[in-house]
């Protein structure tokens, strides 16, 4: 199994029981997640050694974030005791045609001001197989930026596999900032990962044809964005996850790849996923399930089914964390998705 390393913010999230709107909301339900530490508790459930590098307050409530992690076999001896807050998330979620929403109270976070001096990447990259970021980081501020491209740089001096996940996030900053700042990491980057909105809001690429919105793709478009991107950047491989949205609760879902060795794109099963439990922390299940099977020198057909089932059951779990084994989402790819009971 691989030593894989992610680095971001991870959050307190209070959410809303039973779809309540928040002024219906007497109480809050407690989690914690944010992308790179969801993608790195998916990777320690399907065996990997995972690492995750990030900053909290030396509090109990960032002991309780730390604690998270470590319930699920998550590495976090590098995460520092440092700033004054952990950030916070508040989720309403929706159903039918009513969609969720997300206010953000990340302003100050320890991650969004540490400085890069708190960590020493040599140390941390030392022995590492992958290193995995999305594009949230970044926007928490400049110095989040800073760090994250001197975490990009030790990685790369380490000679250690680079994913993206290219994940804007309208509330944290404007396309142009996204752009100005995600243009120069990409240099750094070997895998990337991204829906359309991301591929065009950060980087400025747009499939043609297709609308997820409307619950229609259209995949030539799809691959020619991906030759172009290659192009530019040099990723090995380029890939999106696929969600048509008929309703906040009755998802398409599929995904496609593309290698940028031998030019092959390939279009995975596309799952109907209906009820959706939650899908807050889909898409990091689903780079996640790139990551391992990448990591593990799966074939990228094979790598692309593993991402999108293991992404696919994730819609079924309440929480951040995709809770799930090695074994289930394999089951899943293998074509059972029938939900009888296992006894």
């Amino acid at each position: 199994m691989a030593k894989i390393v992610t680095m971001g913010e991870i959050m307190m999230r209070l959410s809303t029981p039973n779809h309540e709107r928040f002024i219906q909301a007497d109480e809050f339900e407690v989690n914690y997640g944010g992308g790179e530490a969801n993608v790195a508790v998916s990777l320690a459930n399907y065996g990997h050694e995972t690492d995750y590098v990030t900053a909290v307050p030396g509090n109990p409530i960032g002991e309780c974030a730390v604690a998270a992690l470590r319930k699920y076999h998550v590495g976090t001896s590098h995460i520092a005791r440092w700033g004054e807050r952990l950030g916070i998330y508040f989720l309403e979620s929706g159903t039918a045609m009513r969609p969720s929403n997300v206010i953000y109270d990340r302003a100050g976070s320890s991650i969004s001001e540490a400085p890069a001096e708190l960590f020493d990447f040599d140390q941390i990259f030392e022995g590492a197989d992958w290193f995995h970021f999305t594009g949230i980081t970044p926007a928490l501020g400049e110095r989040a930026a800073e760090l994250t491209k001197k975490a990009l740089q030790a990685a790369k001096a380490h000679q250690v596999t680079v994913s993206v996940d290219l994940n804007y996030r309208k509330k944290l900053w404007s396309p142009k900032e996204a752009q100005n700042v995600m243009t120069d990491l990409m240099q750094y980057v070997d895998v990337c990962i991204g829906n359309e909105e991301d591929a065009e809001k950060v980087l400025g690429f747009t499939p043609e044809g297709s609308d997820a919105a409307a619950a229609r793709l259209e995949l030539d478009g799809y691959h020619t964005m991906f030759e172009r991107m290659k192009e530019r950047f040099g990723f090995r491989y380029v890939v999106s996850s696929l969600r048509e949205s008929y309703s906040a609760s009755h998802n398409g879902w599929s995904a496609c790849i593309l290698d940028g060795k031998t030019g092959d794109f390939y279009y995975s099963t596309k799952y109907t996923i209906h009820p959706i439990v939650d899908r807050v922390g889909g898409g990091d299940a689903f780079a996640a399930g790139i990551i391992s099977g990448l990591a593990e020198g799966m074939d990228i057909r094979g790598t692309l089914e593993f991402a999108v089932a293991a992404s696919a059951l994730k819609h079924t779990i309440h929480g951040d964390f995709n809770l799930v084994s090695r074994e289930e989402v394999e089951k899943l790819a293998g074509g059972d998705g029938s939900g009888r009971v296992d006894r």
